[in-house]
């Protein structure tokens, strides 16, 4: 049996939601600076972090939390960008990788950094309230 949960407990839970949220707006506003939604920077960073630097159609449904078609669907608004190149297995013509275009990395490697260095300003504050979880 857990202990109780004191006013301190829901003081750090909230403040590290609040901090998360913040995190995520921060995220939201950089990708939208760089012409991107945040699901087609989540689809990148997904990609770009793959075996080999690529993923299969179906592990990034499964890492971005979508339905096969509609990660094909996020996939054709990336390609049309000039983000994201498709190829087609060569044993398995069923199965459809997804590699990131020089542009796509490009444009990934400046948002990784700007995200790098505003998750080190907030590791203090994170680190702070998870200490109090």
């Amino acid at each position: 049996m857990s202990d109780p949960l004191t006013d301190a407990d829901f003081a750090a839970l909230f403040g590290f939601r609040y901090a998360l949220r913040r995190f995520l707006a921060f995220s939201a506003e950089a990708a939208a600076g760089a012409g991107l939604t945040p699901q087609q920077h989540q689809a990148l960073l997904a990609i770009r972090a793959g075996e080999g630097r690529e993923l299969l159609v179906g592990a990034l449904a499964e890492r971005l939390l979508l339905r096969p078609h509609s990660a094909t669907e996020l996939i054709d608004r990336m390609e049309k960008l000039g983000l994201v190149a498709r190829s087609v297995g060569q044993a398995d013509r069923r199965q459809v990788t997804v590699r990131l275009t020089r542009k796509g990395e490009q444009l990934l490697n400046g948002l990784s950094e700007a995200h790098r260095a505003e998750l080190r300003r907030l590791r203090p504050l994170l680190g702070e309230l998870m200490s109090k979880l």
